[in-house]
């Protein structure tokens, strides 16, 4: 009867550590798989600020640009203005729209990219 108890205990030691074995393997595998991910996300974090920083420094040189017409138009309606008083005929000299004279207040919200610390962990 002993036999039988310490043959039944011998298996459901090597039952139990079968199942540890496994789970270790399963725990192993799911970091494994968490690290790629993570990996794979930090990567497309990285390429999307990238192209946030490219953008927004188009978005300057637009901004400049559009600065530096604005300050044309605005002379060329001086010279308009100036030829109208001087010749006494009416000019039509069209109006500045406001969003060209203050271009950072475009409605165009900067919205800055947000990452967690919970993002880079693994």
């Amino acid at each position: 009867m002993e036999e039988k108890i310490e043959e039944s205990n011998r298996a459901s030691a090597r039952r139990s550590r079968t199942g540890k074995l496994k789970q270790r393997e399963d725990l192993i595998n799911e970091k494994i798989a968490l690290q790629n991910e993570n990996s794979q996300l930090v990567q497309r974090i990285g390429t999307a600020s990238q192209r946030y920083n490219e953008m927004e420094a188009a978005n300057d040189v637009l901004r400049a640009q559009a600065m530096e017409l604005t300050e044309r138009l605005r002379s060329l309606n001086s010279v308009l203005q100036l030829a109208e008083d001087v010749s006494g005929t009416t000019v039509d000299i069209p109006k500045i729209p406001v969003s060209f004279m203050e271009p950072w207040q475009l409605p165009c919200p900067v919205q800055p990219i947000m990452a967690s610390a919970e993002m880079l962990q693994y």
